[in-house]
């Protein structure tokens, strides 16, 4: 492991990638944590649809990765900020929330924790006596559109899908994660809840888990077919991801506006003090010159104080 550095905002893969006392842990740190993390999210995603009853709901593989997301998200995203997704990552990039060099090694972390994850369910199934080829059962978890869609869904109907979906996901991770949001809590179990959903809809069209690792884990051990239709379910989900990306990166520059205006304000108010200094030393020049510099008053100063002892006498009835 790296030893830990200080934070530089310019380069921080997320508001999570540091920790309360201010320091980001080195990059391998953060890339050891992505991978686990994939891993993790890649057995329970992939996992528990294996192994349930087929043509189950596929609602237990839905949560069971949701919560995969939310746990890994809370044991994991101090150190690398939890993306565990090449979308999220693109997205954290075209938002100028993480470096380009920094994104291209999360995503390989991703997929080597996937691709693992993947591996070790596969072995798992070359033990079950019961099952005779395990590429075919990985077939029932690979993403897929046409004929491979368990609703015969078109490439077109599974791109808009993945486009929509991981936009939504990516957004609320940007959302929920943002420097101004400090409940990291709240902010993990929003993602998983929203990965979730999404994941209960994409699972009933084609298998769509909005996550290029996870597509990419599962359809290396599938049939050839998998390997075919890969490519919809990098190009799709990126796509989402730049464009919840662009939306955060624009309402980061509409808060600049803002920022500069309260600037002009600070700005008008050290303006005003000093003009208030310039009239309260105005108001004490002037005092002062009522006095001489022996002390007594000034012959100004005491018809001053005349005028004002009549003006008194007259209200008062005193002087008609």
């Amino acid at each position: 492991m790296t030893t830990p550095v200080p934070v530089h905002h310019d380069s921080a893969s997320g508001p999570a990638a540091g920790n309360s006392a201010g320091i980001r842990h080195g990059l391998v740190s953060r890339l050891s944590a992505e991978a686990f993390g994939s891993l993790f999210i890649v057995v329970a995603g992939l996992g528990v649809p294996l192994f349930s009853i087929p043509q189950s709901s596929p609602l237990p593989a839905a949560l069971a990765a949701g919560l995969a997301i939310t746990a890994a998200m809370l044991a994991f995203g101090y150190v690398s900020g939890g993306h565990f997704n090449p979308a999220v990552t693109v997205g954290h990039a075209v938002a100028g929330r993480i470096r380009l060099g920094d994104a291209a090694a999360y995503i390989a972390a991703q997929l080597v924790g996937g691709l693992l994850g993947a591996l070790a369910l596969f072995g798992i199934l070359r033990t079950l006596p019961g099952i005779q080829d395990s590429r075919t059962a990985f077939d029932t978890v690979t993403a897929g559109f046409g004929e491979h869609s368990i609703i015969q869904a078109p490439l077109a109907g599974v791109l808009l899908l993945e486009v929509l979906g991981a936009a939504i996901l990516v957004a609320v991770f940007l959302g929920t994660t943002a420097r101004d949001n400090v409940n990291k809590a709240a902010a993990a179990l929003s993602v998983g809840l929203a990965a979730a959903v999404l994941l209960q809809l994409g699972l009933s069209v084609g298998n769509a888990p909005f996550n290029p690792a996870r597509a990419t884990a599962s359809a290396v051990f599938s049939s050839s077919w998998s390997l075919e239709q890969l490519w919809l379910f990098w190009v799709a989900p990126i796509v989402g991801a730049a464009i919840a990306g662009l939306v955060f990166r624009g309402f980061a520059a509409g808060d600049a506006p803002a920022a500069g205006s309260v600037a002009d304000t600070e700005a008008d108010d050290a303006a005003d003090f000093d003009d208030l200094d310039d009239i309260e030393g105005s108001g004490d020049a002037a005092r002062d010159a009522e006095f001489s510099d022996t002390g007594a008053p000034s012959a100004a100063a005491v018809r001053e104080q005349a005028r004002r002892d009549e003006a008194r006498e007259f209200f008062d009835g005193k002087r008609g």
